[in-house]
């Protein structure tokens, strides 16, 4: 059984006929645990993939990069 977190109703659902459209849950998740942290996961993953990003943007091929010998 999958469990998914009901970003409108902030309640978690059980897999199933009855559960809400996908555009309004996030999962799937192993447990009624996982789902019920969906929004602290999701905020914690995005802090640690921001602080990802910004650490990669000036390394080559990073988002700052320019290759471009000519703007040296």
């Amino acid at each position: 059984m999958s469990f998914y977190y009901n970003i409108v109703t902030g309640q978690v659902e059980e897999s199933g006929d009855s559960r809400s459209r996908n555009a309004d849950v996030m999962g799937p998740y192993d447990t009624r645990e996982e789902a019920e942290n969906a929004l602290a996961s999701a905020r914690a993953n995005t802090e640690k993939w921001d602080a990802q990003n910004a650490e990669e943007a000036d390394q080559p091929g990073g988002a700052n990069w320019d290759s471009n010998p000519l703007n040296g």
